[in-house]
């Protein structure tokens, strides 16, 4: 995974502008990262995913560009553009994208 980081400092802009999506690979760009939180964007190319994993924290993906399949626990979603999904704490997860998608993800620690 290729990871940058952001300073948002300067004003407002275009979310998909933040990031490109690069053949075989997952790009990720975070946004804010606070002790209560991240708020990290990601760039998949088609084929790509995450692994199977739980994370200790409720996370929301929404969906900005593309299609993805999600798993959470035993139950498969079709998430598209303009959609979102909730990744409950301790519940394992994976994503695998089916086209090219841009995604933000709002992990909540507090």
């Amino acid at each position: 995974m290729i990871e940058q980081n952001m300073d948002l400092s300067d004003g407002s802009c275009e979310l998909t502008t933040l990031i490109a999506t690069q053949p075989n690979a997952v790009v990720s760009r975070t946004l804010i990262n606070k002790s209560a939180g991240t708020v990290t964007l990601f760039a998949f190319d088609a084929g790509e995913g995450l692994s199977e994993h739980a994370a200790p924290y409720d996370a929301l993906v929404h969906m900005l560009e593309g299609e993805a399949g999600v798993r959470i626990g035993s139950h498969e979603h079709a998430v598209n553009a303009g959609h979102i999904i909730l990744l409950p704490a301790n519940v394992a997860h994976a994503l695998r994208a089916n086209t090219p998608i841009k995604m933000l993800l709002t992990m909540v620690r507090a």
